[in-house]
């Protein structure tokens, strides 16, 4: 029976140090440079201000991560399979826009008004899946006419309305601002995401003990489990310490697992991987790529609506300046900075939730210590290429291992 990183002859603590070792020497170094990126932002901006990483902070920081959060996880569909799309942010705003014109302007309710703001950022998926995928025009040139055309439609719902406030007790509002404060809430939430991890791939290496191919040793699921234990609860700790489990950050993590699944889980996820891995191949192997590469087109403006209604609910209004030059910017740095290849083929949805905790960490920080924002944004610079140089190099030694 097989053995490797998985295989009953790969057992023990060192056996699982020793297959790691030999990943990382090939050029699968998976999200390993973030986290440790990301250990060195936090060490270094609280070193700079021990306010840092104080329970009020990181609480925010869990709250700001989420819009753009959500849009970068419709960016990484798009750059799994070997595209980019400029639009999100102009996406993002238009359908924050359009909610609040009908929810506060034509007294729309707002469930209702939700549906609608996110059904657009669909159909508008839909537009630029339709010319990249079946018309065949590059989808840098369709997302960069979509930036400015969807921009521009933007304004032209908001009209005379420069800033438009939002019901501060709905539900859009709430989405960034309810808190749980009871302290069992936090808790749980970090025993069932162990748990469920853990029976995961449990169940993922019965079943591969089972038909006799590799499987993970025992060793690296209970180091992973373990790992996993400490930074849930210590999170939940630290939340607690302060106003309690955000709303926001608990929907973030629903989405991030439900789509987790359907990319890793699902024959729809396997076709996004395929043809990431290269168009022509996957026709050969039957994957409908017009109608794939259409759907992550849809979903890249799908999160990119759901993400605009976050923004919006941070600061409780919509208003024409809602479309900043950076959120473009970070939500693509994010899916990058995260892990997920520009080149297609490799990523994962928690790709955005690591770049984004470092984009927003670096923002959190410069804030903190009243820094000109120019310094973020060259901060941010200087990680994204580090991002793309450690890709391209990881990509290097696969090949030169035969593993790409």
């Amino acid at each position: 029976m097989p053995g490797g990183i998985g295989g009953p002859s790969a057992h023990g603590a060192e056996r699982f140090a020793d297959a790691f070792g030999r990943k990382l020497g090939g050029g699968a170094l998976g999200s390993v440079p973030v986290v440790l990126g990301l250990l060195a932002i936090w060490l270094i901006f609280q070193i700079l201000n021990p306010h840092f990483l104080s329970p009020r902070n990181l609480s925010n920081l869990s709250v700001d991560i989420v819009g753009t959060g959500m849009i970068a996880v419709g960016v990484i569909f798009v750059l799994l399979i070997g595209e980019i799309d400029l639009s999100v942010g102009s996406v993002s705003g238009l359908a924050s826009a359009l909610f609040a014109v009908l929810s506060v302007n034509y007294g729309m309710p707002e469930p209702p008004a939700i549906v609608l703001a996110v059904l657009c950022g669909t159909a508008v998926g839909f537009v630029h899946g339709f010319f990249t995928a079946v018309v065949g025009v590059p989808a840098f040139v369709v997302t960069l006419a979509g930036l400015l055309g969807w921009y521009g439609l933007m304004l032209a719902i908001m009209g005379a309305y420069g800033t438009i406030n939002l019901d501060d007790q709905g539900l859009v509002a709430k989405l960034t601002n309810f808190y749980f404060s009871d302290v069992a809430a936090a808790y749980a939430l970090a025993a069932v995401g162990t748990a469920g991890y853990f029976l995961t791939a449990w169940r993922d290496v019965t079943r591969r003990r089972a038909v006799g191919v590799p499987f993970r040793a025992p060793a690296e699921i209970a180091l992973r489990t373990g790992v996993l234990a400490v930074i849930a609860f210590a999170a939940a700790y630290v939340l607690n310490k302060f106003q309690g489990l955000p709303l926001a950050l608990l929907i973030f993590l629903v989405v991030l697992v439900i789509l987790d699944y359907v990319l890793r889980r699902t024959a729809y996820g396997r076709m996004i991987f395929a043809l990431g891995g290269g168009v022509e191949a996957a026709r050969r192997a039957g994957v409908n790529v017009v109608w794939v590469r259409t759907s992550a087109f849809m979903m890249s403006s799908t999160m990119a609506a759901i993400g605009g209604l976050f923004l919006a609910s941070r600061i409780n209004s919509v208003s024409q300046t809602s479309v900043s030059t950076d959120l473009l910017m970070n939500a693509i740095a994010a899916a990058v900075i995260g892990g997920t290849s520009l080149f297609g083929g490799r990523g994962s949805t928690w790709s955005a939730l690591l770049g984004v905790l470092v984009i927003q960490s670096i923002a959190s920080g410069v804030a903190l210590m009243d820094i000109q924002t120019a310094v973020q944004f060259m901060i941010t610079g200087g990680v994204l290429l580090l991002a793309v140089v450690v890709d391209s190099l990881s990509r290097r030694a696969q090949r030169a291992h035969g593993r790409a």
